[in-house]
């Protein structure tokens, strides 16, 4: 895997994707419930990338390379279970779920008698204390800083790019949908998280998170700060929802501080079968593919990206078409543009079967450092 290459944990927003309301009861009475709920995703993939053999070097040969692979797509493989009770006037409840993939990399399979390596990753396990007066989280789940970025994704149940610039071909996890071109990945993170109730279609969510570091000595005085705020409304035959989210925190080692501040948001339309999803984010001080949790930068790295999408929706189909873009700039030079254009069809069999094909077309730096043609072919099975 190239330097450039991240080992990417499984992408872990199922539940609140569609068909998110799906699960399976195991225990209900007066008082208590626990059910679960399950989501399995399988595609058959054929990639062409056409790359510079040194990424640092843009004068280094280019090489080309087909690839062809059965694996997992944009959303990992996971099953998860929930708990709810009721105690005087507090709604208590819990969720926990883990998450596995189904492929492995040629190097990793069965090397050093390990069998096949398909990490077991918890993302989720939290609990939850609800009232009049709003809802506390307190544990582990998805940062508030570009979750409704990628929630509203279009392409959330299909198999996203996979550009060997981030080592995604031969990837053992799963490929990066919009990461990286158009949004960053708000990783799960340990956390107290308080969300207001439902104000007239307004929610504000604040959360206080267990920081990152710059470096393995570096200090943190204070604790990450993220927050949203989303609006969701229907008027007549449309529907909106409207979002703002926000991240702060700072990092101080023997060479400097490092203050990262990043500012996202998006508008999602849908009137008849048409939907039209439009979001972007900017930072500064921060990673461009997963936030502040591969801090490598500098406050004079600075992160834009923004993803336009369409979808129309008829009978059992959706069809969709994406374009997403993210340039990354350094002592005001632009050393990063990765950018995917992406169409989709979607095919609903039923309430627990999904059918999708699939093609992106990834360019880094317009194209002088990696052309990457990947066409996909998979179904998504929810429980």
């Amino acid at each position: 895997m190239n330097k450039h290459a991240i080992k990417f944990a499984p992408m872990t927003l199922a539940m609140m994707c569609a068909n998110a309301s799906a699960a399976v009861t195991l225990y209900d009475d007066d008082t208590h419930s626990v059910t679960t709920d399950l989501l399995v995703n399988v595609f058959y993939t054929n990639s062409s990338s056409d790359r510079l053999s040194d990424f640092n070097d843009p004068n280094s040969n280019k090489i080309s390379r087909d690839q062809s692979r059965v694996r997992i797509g944009f959303l990992p493989n996971y099953i998860g279970f929930n708990f709810k009770t009721e105690v005087n006037d507090l709604k208590i409840g819990a969720r926990s779920s883990f998450w596995v993939t189904l492929n492995d990399t040629d190097n990793n399979r069965g090397a050093e008698g390990l069998g096949t390596r398909s990490g077991i990753d918890v993302r989720q396990f939290y609990a939850t204390i609800e009232s009049d007066w709003g809802q506390v989280l307190l544990g582990k789940d998805f940062g508030l800083f570009s979750r409704s970025n990628i929630l509203t994704d279009e392409l959330l149940l299909g198999h996203g790019q996979s550009s060997d610039y981030y080592g995604l071909i031969d990837g053992g996890n799963v490929s990066f949908g919009n990461i990286g071109s158009g949004y960053t990945y708000p990783f799960p993170k340990a956390q107290m998280t308080y969300r207001t109730p439902d104000l007239s279609g307004f929610q504000i969510a604040v959360g206080v998170m267990d920081p990152s570091k710059k470096s393995a000595n570096s200090s943190e005085d204070s604790p990450r700060f993220e927050s949203e705020i989303t609006y969701t409304g229907e008027f007549d035959t449309v529907d909106f929802k409207a979002y703002i989210n926000g991240v702060t925190q700072s990092s101080k080692d023997s060479n400097g501080t490092v203050d990262s501040d990043g500012l996202g948001g998006g508008v999602r339309v849908g009137f008849g079968g048409l939907a039209l999803n439009a979001s972007g984010f900017s930072t500064t001080g921060l990673g461009d593919v997963a936030g502040l949790d591969t801090i490598v930068s500098t406050e004079k790295t600075k992160s834009d990206g923004y993803l336009l999408q369409g979808s129309y929706t008829f009978d059992s189909e959706r069809f969709v078409l994406s374009y997403g873009n993210t340039e990354v700039d350094t002592d005001g030079t632009k050393t990063l543009e990765y950018e995917n254009k992406a169409v989709a069809w979607f095919h609903t069999v039923n309430s627990n079967l999904t059918l999708v094909a699939e093609y992106n077309r990834t360019e880094v730096n317009e194209g002088n450092t990696e052309k990457n043609n990947t066409y996909a072919l998979g179904a998504v099975v929810t429980f």
